[in-house]
């Protein structure tokens, strides 16, 4: 009884205890979450620190994970904060409020141990940092589309030599670029430009101005995350371009959003997503000209915005050699390769800057150094025109190819001279035209004539083809016939004669076979009387080769019989008598 009485007490202790815990000391951390400690009680916080380390006073430096975890309320107070997620996409920039003072002159961390902003980012995922020390700001990741590749430029290290690609820990352009896909870059330590490779044009819209076409960024139907992020990429690095046009305006640069719909200019070439968009001007009246001069900085050429990179106003005028003023209108095809777009980026810059530095100069130097060698009519003739765009072609590809850039096609499209030569060349070549023209109809009337000609002849040769094939017809039968006939007589004829041997040989058998018989008879017969010669001789008395040959003639079947004569008649003793035996 006693003993009962001393473990009641103890057991409503352990069980007030027990709730105690479970109600006032219990922490529960649900999935994605984090607990945030802070001590009431231990060692002060060294200088300059934030959070405490295990046994000092202050926000603990490491949360509690996912779970159930128990402090005493007295000593500890604490708050439950979603952890930092980062979605596929995104890439997390984190700010270090505790660590190590940067080195002077750098403004980013190596590594976790330092203060600031730290040179590694945070990929997909959940990481449990301490709001209290460490800050993290979402951005997205740097993805790439098809077709376009990513200039990297490191932002920080040792600057390099000019002209020369940063190797690691160097600051400047790097020479190996980012293929298409998706990665998870820190915007502050590394700059990403994306750059179209492949096919390129700009094109040169005589008094309108120029513009340089572009790949379009491809827009799925099913656009989600990826590709939100592709669009994204292009957008800030159009947002890019525009602000180095805006600050070259004066240079005749003209933003995207500045290039409008022209009347004088229509898209002759739709593009499908991801090719190219070529355009054609209208063709420009001499008397229009004069009206389209002033209207150079508002009209441009229209196309679709996605193609569009940027306008320049500037043309290709030069004197001819017999002193007009051509104007011409010019589309060149280049090739930005993924090995060279490196090295392009770090001397010229993007897109804007390549074709402002280097293919406009070169574009329209070329283009004046060749043309002021042709004279107006050149250009106005097709064999002219053709070549002088083969030399123009071959020049810029030349020089172009140093400056790591490929040339494929100049185009010359449209050609404007004054109208005062254009006039008297298009009448000379209008009568020329006329002239060849009335030629070519004199000749075909005289090749009709002769087909007429050859067409009668055919037909009468086919006739006579005809009558001369029945005769031949008729011929060959006949010869056909002849020959049968003949064949068949012969036929009979050998018949005949092998008919007529095949008697004299029988004949000659049958005589030969008679002969043959009556010698053999002959012989036998001699032979015969020969043996009854030599028979006689052998008796020296004819008689009896007489009665010898009596004997032999005699039927072999007759006998002789003896009969003795005793007493009694003769016929009496016929009955008694023995049958006669025969003679052997």
């Amino acid at each position: 009884m006693k003993r009962t009485l001393i473990l009641f007490p103890l057991l409503l202790l352990a069980l007030v205890c027990a709730g105690f815990v479970w109600t006032f000391c219990r922490i529960s951390v649900p999935a994605g979450h984090m607990a945030i400690l802070t001590a009431k009680v231990g060692r002060p916080l060294p200088a300059g620190q934030i959070l405490a380390a295990p046994g000092e006073k202050g926000v603990q430096r490491d949360p509690l994970p996912e779970g159930r975890h128990f402090r005493d309320p007295v000593n500890y107070a604490w708050r439950v904060v979603p952890a930092v997620t980062i979605p596929v996409g995104k890439v997390g920039v984190v700010t270090s409020k505790v660590g190590n003072e940067l080195p002077v002159g750098e403004i980013l961390s190596a590594d976790a141990t330092g203060k600031g902003v730290w040179k590694d980012v945070l990929g997909p995922g959940t990481y449990r940092l301490n709001p209290e020390g460490y800050e993290v700001t979402q951005l997205d990741a740097i993805n790439i589309p098809i077709g376009y590749v990513g200039i990297v430029t490191s932002q920080t290290g040792k600057p390099v030599k000019p002209g020369e690609f940063a190797g690691p820990g160097q600051q400047g352009v790097m020479k190996d670029v980012l293929q298409p896909g998706l990665y998870y870059i820190n915007p502050r330590a590394y700059q990403v430009d994306v750059l179209e490779i492949g096919m390129n044009q700009v094109s040169i819209f005589g008094r309108s101005g120029s513009v340089v076409l572009t790949k379009s960024q491809i827009a799925s139907a099913n656009s989600g995350a990826l590709e939100s992020l592709q669009q994204n990429t292009i957008q800030l690095q159009q947002e890019k371009r525009n602000e180095y046009l805006n600050k070259n305006a004066d240079r005749g640069f003209i933003s995207q959003q500045a290039l409008g719909a022209a009347p004088q200019v229509q898209s002759d070439a739709a593009v499908s997503s991801g090719s190219l968009r070529r355009a054609t001007p209208k063709k420009i009246v001499p008397q229009q000209q004069a009206q389209a001069a002033p209207a150079q900085q508002q009209a441009m050429p229209a196309f679709a915005p996605e193609s569009v990179a940027f306008g320049i106003n500037r043309f290709v005028e030069f004197p001819s050699r017999d002193g007009f003023q051509i104007l011409l209108d010019m589309t060149v095809e280049f090739e930005l390769l993924p090995e060279n777009i490196a090295r392009i980026y770090m001397l010229y810059g993007d897109l804007p800057a390549v074709v402002d530095k280097i293919l406009l100069p070169q574009i329209l130097s070329i283009s004046r150094l060749k043309g002021s060698t042709y004279k107006a009519r050149d250009f106005i003739d097709g064999e002219g025109r053709q070549l002088f765009q083969k030399e123009l072609t071959a020049e810029l590809t030349r020089v172009l190819k140093e400056k790591h850039i490929d040339i494929h096609n100049a185009h010359i499209r449209h050609v404007e001279v004054p109208a005062q030569i254009l006039q008297p060349i298009q009448e000379a070549s209008v009568a020329k035209e006329q002239d060849l023209t009335n030629k070519a109809r004199q000749d075909t009337a005289r090749k009709q004539a002769e087909l007429n000609t050859e067409t009668a002849m055919i037909e009468q040769l086919k006739k006579q083809v005809e009558q001369e094939s029945e005769k031949l017809v008729a011929t060959i039968g006949a010869q056909t016939k002849n020959e049968v006939a003949t064949l068949q007589a012969q036929a009979q004829l050998e018949v005949a004669t092998i008919n007529l041997q095949k008697a004299a040989v029988q004949s000659q058998i049958t005589q030969i076979q008679g002969e043959a018989k009556v010698q053999a008879e002959f012989v036998v017969q001699n032979e015969k009387a020969l043996g009854e010669k030599l028979r006689a001789g052998v008796f020296q008395n004819p008689a009896t080769l007489a009665d010898l040959t009596f004997a032999d003639k005699l039927n072999p079947s007759l006998g002789i019989r003896i009969i003795h004569a005793g007493e009694g008649t003769l016929w009496t003793d016929l009955k008694t008598l023995a049958p006669t035996l025969p003679v052997k």
